[in-house]
């Protein structure tokens, strides 16, 4: 088994151990994909059956509140955990959920320095045309970024990178102690927009998840698509 692949199991089991630990349940899988600087935790089948029942009363936002502030206490022990069992070095944690699906996305932003060219882009998939859209519908919903990075961590998942997305208000929002309320504002806003645009084409590929998160101290969001599997 290679090193990256004995990392990745090393990860997923104690993440699901973790979120077990902490939730009452953990999830029926968990897939790790590392590229580093970037970890990408995809969980699948993980609710709560008090979360279950909140989820049928149409409470996403109870849930996501709830989520958020028990991600945030444990956020610090993962890192750390991370470190003594793989020495991966995460300097930052962004998390989100989609609650109707029972899928979540764990980001871990390493720290080390990125380097672009070790990332590569498939051939049959149009790179500028992507940001171009992405830059539109970041348009759309608030501002042009002042700059749009893409990632294609494995097959199933591209990482975007804007930098420069707030708008003076959220920075005031921010700067008012609101970070959370802001963050629950925002996420419903991009998923639509996510839902809007015409990435699918220009991906040849249908998108089965989609996560955002932001780093609102450096003026960063990332969005984490999740892809279908590629038709045979």
């Amino acid at each position: 088994m290679s090193k990256e692949k004995t990392l990745e199991s090393q990860v997923s089991g104690y993440i699901s151990t973790v979120l077990r630990e902490h939730f009452g349940k953990g999830p029926s899988s968990v897939f790790i994909n590392i590229k580093r600087p970037f970890i990408t935790i995809h969980i699948r089948g993980f609710l709560s059956p008090t979360e279950s029942v909140l989820i049928k009363k149409q409470e996403h936002q109870k849930v996501a509140e709830v989520r958020d502030l028990l991600m945030n206490d444990i956020r610090t022990e993962i890192q750390r955990n991370l470190w003594k069992l793989t020495k991966l070095d995460i300097k930052d944690i962004y998390t989100d959920w989609d609650f109707d699906k029972e899928t979540g996305l764990i980001l871990g932003v390493m720290d080390e320095t990125l380097v672009e060219s070790l990332f590569d882009w498939p051939g049959d998939v149009d790179k500028q045309a992507f940001i171009e859209e992405i830059d539109r519908i970041s348009k759309k919903g608030q501002k042009l970024p002042e700059s749009t990075h893409i990632y294609w961590l494995n097959d199933r998942t591209i990482l975007v990178l804007r930098t420069g997305v707030l708008v003076r208000i959220e920075k005031e929002l921010i700067r008012n102690g609101y970070t959370e309320q802001l963050q629950l504002t925002k996420r419903p806003m991009e998923y639509k927009l996510i839902d809007e645009a015409d990435l699918e084409p220009i991906l040849k590929r249908k998108i089965a998840d989609s996560f955002v998160n932001w780093d609102f101290v450096n003026n960063i969001g990332y969005t984490v698509l999740v892809l279908e599997a590629k038709q045979k």
